[in-house]
């Protein structure tokens, strides 16, 4: 009985010790994530080039194909890619990073 006492005091007050403040854990994982952001962003950016090469290719191909919704695709290759620079600009003026 004193062992399993003693026992479930030891591990009682060892969570105690390693309890840490809320806050301190908000504040370390906000830093961890804006740290990450300017990767995540050149990552968008990468991203963005090679759809833009795909579509490209895929444009010039149906343009010499001569297929008649060649414009609409393009549109959309291109709207896609302006997409994706615009998110990561955009959510890094909002967040302030």
């Amino acid at each position: 009985m004193k062992k399993s006492c003693a026992l479930l005091t030891m591990l009682l007050l060892s969570l105690a010790i390693s309890a840490q403040d809320g806050n301190a854990g908000i504040n370390e994982a906000n830093t961890k994530v804006r740290s990450y952001f300017a990767s995540g962003t050149n990552l968008m950016y990468a991203v963005g080039a090679v759809l833009g090469l795909i579509g490209a290719v895929k444009v010039y191909s149906k343009w010499n194909s001569g297929d008649p919704d060649t414009g609409k695709v393009a549109a959309a290759w291109f709207g896609s890619c302006v997409f994706l620079v615009i998110v990561a600009t955009v959510i890094r003026s909002f967040f302030g990073v």
